[in-house]
């Protein structure tokens, strides 16, 4: 048995750290967190100074088993768990439930998992920060006293069920607050003209600087350069440069591996929790930009032999962000002359996004030269400009340019290339001019990534709570991310050339979006209730100075328990005082006006699966209900499209002699034939599907069935064997099971497949399998 044992947080993290410190050390896993809060009021003893209960959660006691076991043989033991608060806590938690003594166990941390980076930590032991540990125990404590009181009186005045926390909450208002900015905003339309020009025999393009408020003004300005003559007046050239951006952070690196890798935020954290476990990268859990001497003199030596001197500038970059620890690191490459790794592709694709985000911060600027062409016209004073850059030298550009989150206005403007070779005085052939309506937009719904950006903007949040936080507001059903078809609008494009003057109406698709978060019903009426009468729980700057006093436990500038003291007290009395808002008061339904047919109110609501249109009062017993649509909100649908909803469910025609009924139900738009269920296509509206449509949905739907169904057992119906995502699967109940891969499931008897079930243990729900007793 090895004298020395260190413990880390993951069975892939142990396997290559053991590779680099050799026999003398055994390396084990926590597998996370061993011990939390139990559910219960019995967790936190606010009235003994808010002390904690914790235990070890059932998943665990088997780690901790076998944990104890390896410490009984080892004379020093290293808790190696990550460098932040949470890893902290970790290896607190371990230090307490392991019994372990002061004089035999050591604290290590490393920002990365090399053999210098882990052989420096064990060199460098140090003592368990508890201050850090403080810090999360403060966000832990504080975060279940404000879900623990919240969610019962939601569950009380608006539906059960529900949740609240201290950051999911606030980011949820973020994403209700843009959702009625875009639905109050009323577009504004100008008018932009823009020209082609030729000259030798080469076409670009050019704009006046100033839009047209008026269809008339632009249409005047349109007829007054019908027989103008066009000349370049003045052409002006300079010099420019682009500047690399700093290296990643965690922030940084979830928007950037949203943009360019369509990564949501929680699949980049894992994907890069791979790359560090494995030793590629550096702490993925970090808010700041610094880059070590080492990691400087390592990019320089890279760049140097792959591009030459020339390209090299070394960079220092300061963090903005207030509780960034300027020791820790950027996220980079552990090894610079890896240009690539092995690994699923995925990861590689986020280890080489990773790679040259780095190398570039240490790459000189890119040189530009712009040149400008101001384009006189005869007739009016107005003057029209060309503009166009040419690359002098690509300095970083050779291997990376970050990405934004701007929408550029038009492919014209987007895309400003090189000018042909212009002279002043030279007189210019117009092609085309056109004049085209274009319409302000509203501020664009939240990305994953655009939140993350603004909360760090807003101080709400750090580095590990980005991703827990956006998945909890998903999984609670307050927010969905999805795509969603945009209407289409009228537009008005006039244009002169060689053949007169012309317009045309034409017809554009707006507000289409792809991967963005809505909000849902519940969303807005639970946000409402919180502002009302929790403000400062979901009060923006209240949320960041509560983070800011995390910072300050951390640094050992605040008694944990004291600020706790300090929040507990007001919201209490808060939670005391909604005890008494009764639950009609809650702005959960809205009268819309007067059924024309029975003369009844409609009134749109929150059901008990969902928002709902009623026709008729609570107490009458002949009242109808209709589900409402997607994107459908209580606080602004209007009486007609209420009443295009009880048109629903509605008989589509007859196939096999049985009734096919089109309706909307809890997982969206259907038809329903026979008792069965089928779902509709995106792009198919039940009010207006036809007969034929019905039954080439069924028939589609009976042939994927028949394919996935392998066999059933005449001995017991409720076992089949089917074909799944991931190849053929027992099905027995609710349960499933795994065939192994010595059998085939086309020939599998009865007999052998309970074998397969009774010999295989059954999965729970949750993150980890119990073991069977």
């Amino acid at each position: 048995m090895s004298k020395n044992l260190v413990i880390v947080e993951s069975p892939a993290k142990a396997k290559t750290i053991e590779g680099y410190l050799g026999k003398d050390y055994k390396v084990v896993s926590s597998y996370g967190h061993v011990r939390d809060l139990p559910k219960g009021d019995k967790a936190i003893d606010i009235q003994n100074r808010f002390k904690p209960t914790y235990e070890v959660t059932p998943d665990k006691k088997e780690v901790i088993k076998q944990l104890k076991s390896h410490v009984k043989n080892a004379e020093t033991v290293f808790l190696a768990s990550d460098d932040d608060r949470e890893g902290e806590a970790i290896s607190w938690h371990l230090k307490e439930v392991l019994k372990l003594k002061d004089e035999n166990t050591k604290r290590i941390v490393f920002r990365e998992i090399t053999k210098n980076a882990i052989s420096k930590a064990i060199e460098n032991p140090r003592k368990i920060d508890i201050d850090l540990v403080n810090a999360q125990q403060a966000r832990r404590i504080l975060d279940r006293l404000v879900g623990f009181e919240l969610s019962p009186i939601l569950w009380k005045k608006i539906k059960t069920g529900l949740s609240a926390g201290r950051v999911q909450s606030v980011a949820v208002r973020l994403i209700v607050e843009r959702e009625r900015d875009i639905e109050k905003f009323k577009a504004k339309s100008s008018f932009r003209i823009t020209a082609q020009f030729e000259a030798d025999g080469k076409s670009f393009n050019a704009e006046l600087p100033k839009k047209f408020e008026t269809k008339e003004e632009a249409e005047d300005f349109l007829k007054r350069c019908l027989n103008a003559e066009f000349a370049v007046e003045n052409l002006e050239t300079k010099p420019g440069k682009k500047s690399p951006a700093a290296p990643f952070t965690t922030s940084t690196l979830q928007q950037e591996a949203s943009r360019k890798l369509y990564f949501s935020v929680a699949q980049t954290m894992s994907v890069a929790q791979k790359l560090y476990e494995a030793g590629k990268i550096t702490y993925m859990r970090t808010d700041s930009v610094n880059l070590s001497e080492d990691a400087m003199q390592s990019a320089k030596n890279e760049i140097i032999s792959a591009y030459g001197t020339e390209f090299h500038f070394a960079r220092k970059y300061a963090t903005k962000s207030e509780g960034a620890q300027e020791a820790h690191e950027a996220i980079r490459p552990t090894d610079f002359s890896k240009h690539e790794v092995t690994g699923d592709r995925n990861e590689q694709r986020l280890y080489e996004l990773i790679w040259k985000r780095a190398i570039a911060s240490q790459m000189a600027d890119a040189k530009l030269e712009k040149t400008v062409a101001t384009i006189g016209i005869s007739t009016t004073p107005e003057k029209l400009t060309a503009s166009g850059e040419v690359i002098k030298f690509e300095g970083f550009l050779k291997v990376y340019l970050e990405s934004t989150d701007d929408e550029p206005e038009d492919e014209e403007n987007a895309n400003k290339g090189l000018l042909p070779p212009l002279s002043v005085g030279q007189v210019l052939e117009l092609m085309e001019m056109k004049g085209r309506e274009s319409f302000t937009r509203p501020a664009p719904r939240y990305t994953e990534a655009s939140l993350v950006k603004k909360l760090e903007e807003l101080g709400i949040g750090r580095p590990s709570t980005y991703a827990p936080t956006i998945s909890t507001i998903q999984k609670r059903e307050y927010v969905v991310k999805e795509s969603r078809d945009g209407t289409e609008r009228k537009y008005l494009e006039m244009k002169i050339n060689k053949n007169g003057f012309s317009k045309q109406d034409k017809v554009e698709i707006t507000g289409a979006d792809k991967n963005k978060l809505f909000p849902t019903n519940i969303a807005m009426v639970v946000n409402d209730f919180l502002v009302e009468h929790f403000p400062n729980v979901i009060d923006f700057s209240f949320t960041a100075k509560v983070e800011k006093e995390f910072d300050d436990i951390a640094h050992g500038g605040q008694v944990w328990q004291d600020m706790i003291d300090n929040f507990y007290g007001k919201f209490h009395t808060r939670v005391e005082e909604t005890a008494n808002v009764a639950r009609a008061d809650v702005n959960s339904s809205r009268e819309l006006g007067k059924d024309p047919k029975t003369g009844k109110p409609v009134i749109a609501r929150l059901g008990r699966f969902g928002p709902l249109v009623q026709i008729g009062e609570q107490e009458d017993e002949e009242k109808q209900f209709a589900s409402m649509k997607k994107g459908q909100f209580i606080e602004n649908i209007t009486l007609e499209d209420a009443l295009e909803l009880f048109k629903l469910p509605r008989d589509v025609g007859m196939f096999e002699d049985k009734k096919m009924v089109a309706g909307v139900g809890k997982f969206g738009p259907y038809i329903r034939h026979d008792s069965k269920f089928v779902s509709l296509k995106k792009e198919q509206d039940p009010l207006a599907i036809t007969e034929e449509e019905a039954i080439q949905l069924i028939l589609e739907k009976r042939e994927a069935d028949e394919k996935k169904h392998i066999k059933t057992f005449e001995e017991n119906p409720e076992i089949q064997i089917l074909n799944g995502r991931w190849g053929p699967y027992i099905k027995f109940g609710k349960n499933n099971f795994k065939i192994p891969k010595d059998k085939e499931a086309e020939s599998l008897t009865y007999k052998e497949t309970i074998e397969i079930i009774e010999n295989q243990p059954v999965k729970k729900s949750g993150r980890f399998t119990k073991k069977k007793a």
